[in-house]
């Protein structure tokens, strides 16, 4: 006879047959399917939106030539394979900036290879990345446990710069368009404003009833407005440079928050990717909320970029790799070939 044997998913079953004195047994290893490649970061060329980087859990860099048709690795140099958040360079896109969990990486030919730029800074995880739109080499790095640092190098050398802030732990940072010295850091106490390029810190947390700010965006049109999104509470609004704020939440079913995105051409339209909700959109500059989640699902979303040439098109970092929707996010498909 053959006995019944049992065993548990992911481990190896024996498979016995047991005769009059012996009995062989065949181990049975179950094959199950790759997990899907976890995208936590996601960058647009400003200049060339075809391409695209993405950023992942555990598997480096992929860039995409073909608007996210086909995806390839770029991890040469890169040492840190956790990767949190990606900035692109805005004068010169060949110049791309990787925060992970072993620091910095700096790539200047598009991703092709990458160096690690941690003076000053060494191997924090970093969390949020910001570049200074008029002066590029202008850098800010949120980081968990070692707050905001800077540098004026292009990353050659970091310095910290945490002077009234009231947490060291980062998540978002923000920097005005229009006057870049004024930087925003969400953190795990609230929203910090500087007015002097992070030389010190004020918190701005009038309204703001949920202190742990996951992310933030800034109207480019009109930056007194400015979006936060947190862990547990959905989404605040300031239109006063964060001098107060108001919950501008309805119809936000999903309140854990974990990115937002506008959209450059008219900024009255947004996107909130939520932590297992997938992704809502709102046209009325968060006045109500809707659920845009066709072909997509209720998803983990860590990341949302929009198109800046055509706003109708964005893409989706989730738990199972890229999306993409080119009907402002009215429906989406998965846009992941050649990741594993």
């Amino acid at each position: 006879m053959t006995p019944t044997v049992p065993h548990r998913r992911g481990f190896a079953a024996r498979a016995c047959l047991v005769g009059a004195v012996l009995a062989t047994c065949v181990a049975i290893t179950p094959r199950l399917a790759p997990a899907a490649t976890f995208v936590k970061a996601v960058a647009v060329d400003p200049a060339t939106p075809t391409t695209l980087y993405a950023g992942t859990q555990d598997r480096g860099i992929f860039r995409s030539s073909a608007a996210g048709a086909s995806w390839t690795a770029f991890n040469a140099g890169l040492s840190n394979r956790i990767v949190n958040v990606l900035a692109i360079d805005p004068k010169s896109p060949s110049i791309v900036y990787a925060g992970t969990n072993g620091g910095v990486f700096r790539s200047t030919t598009g991703g092709a290879n990458w160096i690690r730029m941690n003076t000053g800074l060494g191997a924090l995880t970093v969390t949020a990345l910001a570049i200074d739109p008029k002066q590029t080499a202008v850098v800010y790095a949120g980081t968990e446990g070692g707050g905001v640092f800077k540098t004026t190098t292009g990353a050659n050398v970091w310095q910290a710069f945490n002077t009234g802030l009231g947490s060291r732990f980062v998540y978002a940072l923000a920097i005005d368009p229009v006057t870049p010295s004024r930087v925003y850091a969400g953190t795990g106490a609230g929203v910090f404003r500087s007015d002097n390029g992070a030389a010190a810190w004020t918190a701005y947390n009038t309204g703001l009833t949920t202190p742990f700010v996951r992310a933030l965006a800034i109207d480019p049109k009109t930056p007194a407005i400015i979006y936060a999104g947190t862990n547990t509470n959905g989404v605040f609004k300031t239109t006063t440079f964060a001098a107060s704020w108001s919950r501008f939440s309805a119809g936000l079913t999903s309140n854990s928050v974990r990115t937002l995105a506008i959209d450059p051409k008219t900024p009255t339209t947004l996107y909130a990717g939520t932590n297992g909700g997938g992704v809502y959109r709102s046209t009325t500059g968060a006045g109500s909320w809707i659920r845009s989640n066709a072909g997509l699902g209720d998803l983990v979303v860590r990341a949302l970029v929009v198109d800046p040439k055509t706003s109708s098109t964005l893409y989706a970092g989730t738990r199972s790799g890229i999306f993409k929707s080119t009907s402002a996010a009215g429906a989406w498909s998965t846009s992941s070939a050649g990741m594993p």
